[in-house]
């Protein structure tokens, strides 16, 4: 199969859809792999390094889309992708089509394949894909928040861990999921008091049971979520509905009982958040104030940290990638149930049910 690796052209993303390591293996199984000119120097991987290991180095962003039979992305196409984007051409990425009415109509008239890196999904229930980005946004999320409740940027003013003689900050987590838990670890490194809720009981027993005495649990309804935004320093959005829109947790109203310098980090900005007021930053613009409170919502969190991110994603995206390859997107998806249910798009129509809910669209529209 040619497979093509363009550069990312989102706000400040500078994760790229493989490493070198990932081309060397795809070639040495005799695929053929395109790589736009400088799509890794911003995590650190050069022309030169693609080229070692077997790519064909393009200079335009178009000749590697023209060429290529499926293209392996990080993030969702952008607007002047959209007509890159071949009829029949497999796009397998993140997407997040949930939270983006017009990219999913953009894909639906391109008839492409798209298969959503997010929403493939194992068995038990886990998302291999979305982990390790997960991981990463949980992590930088408490990095993020600590920063912005630095009082030159209209926080708080606290230190999250505190020091002797003075109270550590405090950290409310909504979701104990995989950004949950590596938020929670964070802050409580740094020895913030931690308040992580979910719905799940389970994950909360699990939580209980590994986290130390600082990260206390408590079920999530609005009652709690009201009376904890009261005292808390910095509040992380880490809840995941599977391929669909984030419920809102936190409404417009609920701003005005937090403290002035609060400070919200909406992980599921991706997936439209978990807070009203949440809309999409970048990394050049993070953050926005309303009522007072710090909203930090930046949709590739990860892009933040190129290296880690685009190792961490090549990790897990690759064996799916050399599976598409080897077999076509039909039988490796009829083989692999993961896979499978990464499927979104198949040449004009939506095939994952929560999408179609998300936009309130009649099953005939799709």
């Amino acid at each position: 199969m040619i497979i093509g690796i363009p550069k990312e052209i989102k706000n400040n993303e500078s994760r790229v859809g493989m490493t070198p390591a990932g081309v060397f293996e795809l070639v040495k199984k005799d695929h053929k792999v395109y790589v736009q000119s400088g799509a890794g120097e911003g995590s650190g991987f050069f022309n030169t390094d693609y080229q070692k290991a077997g790519a064909v180095v393009l200079d335009s962003i178009a000749e590697v889309y023209g060429l290529s039979e499926m293209i392996v992305k990080v993030k969702e196409p952008i607007e002047e992708e959209y007509e890159l984007i071949k009829e029949g051409q497999l796009l397998f990425t993140y997407f997040h089509f949930a939270s983006s009415e017009s990219l999913t109509k953009a894909m639906i008239k391109a008839k492409a394949i798209c298969i959503a890196y997010e929403t493939v999904e194992d068995a038990d229930g886990s998302l291999p894909l979305l982990t390790p980005m997960s991981e990463v946004a949980g992590r930088l999320a408490i990095q993020q928040g600590a920063k912005y409740l630095e009082k030159p940027v209209k926080g708080r003013g606290v230190l999250l861990g505190g020091v002797p003689g003075v109270a550590p900050g405090k950290v409310l987590i909504l979701g104990a999921g995989v950004v949950g838990i590596q938020a929670a670890k964070m802050a409580a490194g740094l020895g913030a008091h931690v308040t992580i809720m979910d719905v799940n009981m389970k994950r909360l027993r699990y939580v209980n049971d590994v986290m130390p005495p600082h990260v206390v649990t408590e079920f999530s309804n609005e009652f709690n979520i009201r009376k904890h935004i009261k005292t808390h320093d910095l509040i992380i959005g880490g809840v995941l509905l599977k391929g669909a829109k984030a419920p809102n947790l936190i409404t417009r109203d609920m701003l005005k009982e937090m403290r002035p310098g609060t400070v919200i980090v909406d992980v599921a900005v991706d997936q439209g958040g978990c807070v009203e007021t949440t809309r999409p930053t970048t990394h050049e613009d993070p953050i926005y104030i309303i009522d007072d409170v710090v909203h930090y919502s930046v949709a590739n969190m990860p892009g933040a940290v190129p290296y880690t991110s685009t190792v961490a994603l090549t990790n897990v995206t690759f064996p799916y990638c050399l599976k598409l390859a080897n077999m076509g997107w039909e039988a490796a998806c009829e083989q692999d149930a993961s896979l499978q249910k990464g499927l979104n798009i198949i040449s004009g129509k939506v095939v994952y049910e929560e999408i179609i809910e998300a936009f309130g669209w009649e099953k005939a529209f799709a």
